[in-house]
């Protein structure tokens, strides 16, 4: 489960103060998977990468007692001195995981050659993604966050990518945000809608998604 706890959070600008969310109380009950959903800067991205840690509330708590990735596909974590294969051996110890075993499972996956041996800021933006998407499968969670699956790569690399994404989600949860509604509804449960700083839930996503589509005419 994840808990958040009178969370608040905001941004100021020059005259502005923007209230992504505003002492918000919300669970994510584990064995369900939910679309968060919102207009543009609404502060979905946000939300998530608070649930995932690598931002922090202004006030407030979120707890959990559950293994969550960090958003499925993000690169901005790595290393750009160090190599690929430096970056999997980091991320792996981090995560207590086997270095060998996830070395092998992305350099097999991530299909980047020799590469792998350079330094990350060597890489284009694909081979990053990449790299990133083949990391997010090798390590299992209990919940994974997902802003936008990203097409990667060309059709075949792509199918991959959708078929370990889709082995996944079969045994763990999700945290999805995506503006495409057929993929809400094909991955998600129940549905969140954030709006003026505060979370709607639904029970059923489709209702989730009717809310939002009123919203964003």
């Amino acid at each position: 489960m994840i808990k958040l706890r009178n969370v608040s959070k905001y941004f100021k600008t020059e005259g502005h103060k923007k209230v992504i969310l505003d002492r918000v109380n919300m669970e994510f009950l584990s064995g369900y998977s939910y679309g968060l959903l919102g207009v543009n800067g609404a502060g979905k991205s946000t939300t998530m990468r608070m649930i995932a840690g690598s931002a922090l509330p202004n006030s407030g708590k979120i707890f959990k007692d559950l293994r969550v990735s960090w958003p499925l596909g993000f690169a901005g974590g790595f290393h750009p001195q160090m190599t690929g294969r430096e970056n999997l051996a980091f991320v792996a110890r981090a995560y207590g995981e086997d270095v060998r075993r996830v070395s092998d499972f992305v350099e097999d996956f991530a299909e980047l050659g020799d590469y792998i041996f350079a330094p990350v800021r060597t890489y284009s933006s694909g081979m990053m993604a990449r790299l990133a998407f083949g990391l997010s499968m090798a390590i299992e969670f209990d919940c994974y966050l997902v802003d936008e699956i990203t097409a990667v790569g060309d059709a075949r690399f792509q199918a991959r990518c959708r078929t370990a994404f889709e082995n996944r989600s079969k045994d763990s949860d999700i945290i999805m945000i995506s503006h495409s509604m057929s993929t809400i509804s094909a991955y998600c449960d129940k549905g969140i809608v954030l709006v003026d700083g505060h979370m709607l839930l639904f029970d059923k996503v489709t209702d989730a998604i009717e809310t939002y589509y009123r919203l964003n005419r």
